[in-house]
C-alpha cells in the first residue's frame, strides 16, 4: 500500500474561478486528496504552461469543470483538456481518470461525451455532487493501492459510494467535550472595570485587552430552509446562558503577544503593516492553544467572574451574528457589498477589523461577522442540527470542524450567517482566522 495522497487536477476556465475555488476547498479538506489548482500551486516566476503540463502528466485524476462559458472559450479545450485526453489514452481501459463535472446546463465537448458526468448544480445538489465525485476518487485511489489516511491505516479506501460519508466524517477520538453548567456568570456590569459605549450605543466590556459584546440567554432561529442542505432545517434553538462574544476577530497585533510569549513565528509575514487586520494562516489547533494561553494570562480575573475564553460554538457564533429573527446577514436580509469585505468589495485581502462598522454590525454590536475571514468554531461539522455535545476542545485530524462567516475571497452568498463550511483541525489558509467567546467554564 502507498500512503501518498491522491493527486487531483482541476481543469477549468478562469471565468469559473469562484465555483472552482469552492470545489477545491471541499477536496482540500479531505486529508487523502491533494487537489491541484493553479492559483494555489503555481509559484511566482514559474512558467505556467510547463507546470500545468507536468501536473497533468503526474496526476491521478483530472476533474474537468464545464460551463457554458468554458466550453465555448477559445483555447480551453485545445490546451488543458487536450493534454488530459492525451494522457487518458495511455491509461488502462476502464480506469477512472477523467471525471467531467458540469457547473451549469452546458453541452459536453464532443470528446467528453463518452464519460459519465456529475452536475454541480442547482445549489441544493452541490453536497450530493461532491459525495458522488468523492466516491469516484475513492475508487480511483483504491485501484492505485493508495492508503486511506482518514481511517485505520491498515484499511484501504472503499470504492462503495454508500460509504463516502462515513469515510469523510469520522467520530472524533479522545476529544474533550463541554458540559454546560446551570449557574450563570456574573452580571455584565461586574465582568470588568473597563467599559465603553460604541457610537451606536452598545455597551462594550474590555477583558484582557479585547472588546466583548453581551449576548443574552434565550431562543433564536438557527439555520436556513433556503440555503444549502447542510444549513437545513431552520429551527428554534435555546442557548440557556448569557455569553460574551468578542466584538472583532483576533488581530495580528493581539496574536503577536502570544507569538512572543511562545517564541514562535508569526503566521502573517508582514503583520506589522497590518496590525489591526485579523490574524490568518491559523489552524484550529493553533486557535485552541491561543485560548489556553489567554486563559492562563487572565486566570485570576476570569476565575473571579466564572468565565473562560474559548472558541465559540456554531450556535453561539450564529446567534451573535444574526440575533433572534432569522435574518440572513448581520444587518438584514439583503446583501450589501458596502457592509462587508467579500469578493464584491474588490479588496483582494483582509481589511482592518471594524472597517465596516457600525453599518455591517450584528444586532448585538459584533463586527466583521460577514466576510473578511472565515472563523473557526469549537463545533464538529457533523452531525447537524447543532448539538451541544459536539462542542470539542480536542480533535484528531480525521474530523471536520465548522467555520462561519465567509471571507474576502468569496462572494456575498458565502457571507450569510447560516452558511457552514468545514476543514480539518490542522488546516491553515490566508482567509481563515478566528474570534473568541467568554462563557462558562467547561467541565
Amino acid at each position: 500500500m502507498n500512503n501518498r495522497q491522491l493527486r487531483v487536477f482541476l481543469c477549468h476556465s478562469s471565468k469559473d474561478k469562484a465555483a472552482v475555488r469552492e470545489l477545491y476547498k471541499k477536496l482540500r479538506a479531505e486529508a487523502w486528496i491533494d487537489p491541484w489548482l493553479d492559483e494555489e500551486k503555481l509559484l511566482p516566476g514559474q512558467d505556467w504552461h510547463i507546470e500545468i503540463e507536468k501536473a497533468v502528466e503526474v496526476t491521478d485524476v483530472v476533474v474537468v469543470l464545464l460551463s457554458n462559458q468554458s466550453v465555448s472559450q477559445e483555447g480551453y479545450v485545445q490546451r488543458e483538456l487536450k493534454m488530459a485526453l492525451d494522457v487518458a489514452d495511455e491509461k488502462p481501459e476502464g480506469a477512472i481518470f477523467i471525471v467531467p463535472l458540469r457547473l451549469d446546463d452546458c453541452p459536453a465537448p464532443r470528446r467528453l461525451r463518452g464519460w459519465h458526468y456529475v452536475d454541480y448544480f442547482p445549489a441544493d445538489r452541490k453536497d450530493w455532487a461532491v459525495e458522488r465525485l468523492t466516491a469516484s476518487l475513492k475508487a480511483r485511489a483504491e485501484s492505485l493501492g493508495l492508503k486511506d489516511e482518514t481511517t485505520n491505516p491498515t484499511n484501504s479506501i472503499s470504492s462503495e459510494p454508500s460509504q463516502a460519508k462515513s469515510l469523510t466524517y469520522e467520530t472524533p477520538v479522545q476529544e474533550k467535550k463541554f458540559v454546560i453548567e446551570t449557574p450563570k456568570p456574573a452580571p455584565i456590569s461586574q465582568i470588568s472595570s473597563k467599559q465603553k459605549y460604541t457610537t451606536d450605543g452598545f455597551l462594550v466590556e474590555i477583558l484582557g485587552g479585547m472588546e466583548f459584546m453581551r449576548v443574552p440567554a434565550g431562543n433564536f432561529l438557527m439555520g436556513s430552509d433556503n440555503g444549502r442542505d447542510n444549513e437545513k432545517p431552520q429551527h428554534t434553538l435555546d442557548i440557556p446562558y448569557d455569553y460574551w462574544m468578542a466584538r472583532f476577530p483576533v488581530t495580528n497585533e493581539q496574536y503577536n503577544l502570544y507569538v512572543k510569549a511562545k517564541g514562535i513565528k508569526h503566521p502573517v509575514s508582514d503583520w506589522e503593516k497590518k496590525k489591526d487586520h485579523p490574524v490568518v494562516n491559523v489552524s484550529w489547533n493553533d486557535t485552541n492553544e491561543y485560548c489556553q494561553w489567554l486563559n492562563q494570562m487572565q486566570n485570576a480575573e476570569l476565575k473571579s467572574q466564572n468565565l473562560e475564553i474559548r472558541l465559540p460554538s456554531e450556535a453561539e457564533w450564529e446567534k451573535a451574528a444574526r440575533g433572534t429573527d432569522g435574518r440572513e446577514y448581520p444587518w438584514g436580509n439583503t446583501f450589501d457589498k458596502n457592509k462587508c469585505n467579500s469578493e464584491e468589495s474588490g479588496k483582494g485581502g483582509t481589511t482592518s477589523v471594524g472597517f465596516y462598522s457600525p453599518q455591517g454590525d450584528s444586532p448585538y454590536g459584533c463586527a466583521d461577522m460577514a466576510g473578511n475571514v472565515w472563523e473557526w468554531t469549537c463545533s464538529l461539522y457533523k452531525p447537524y442540527p447543532f448539538d451541544i455535545k459536539n462542542m470539542v476542545t480536542k480533535a484528531s485530524d480525521n474530523v471536520r470542524l465548522s467555520l462561519r462567516g465567509g471571507s474576502w475571497g468569496e462572494y456575498g452568498n458565502y457571507a450569510r450567517v447560516s452558511l457552514r463550511d468545514y476543514y480539518p483541525p490542522s488546516f491553515r489558509r490566508n482567509y481563515i482566522g478566528f474570534r473568541v467567546v467568554g462563557s462558562l467554564p467547561s467541565g
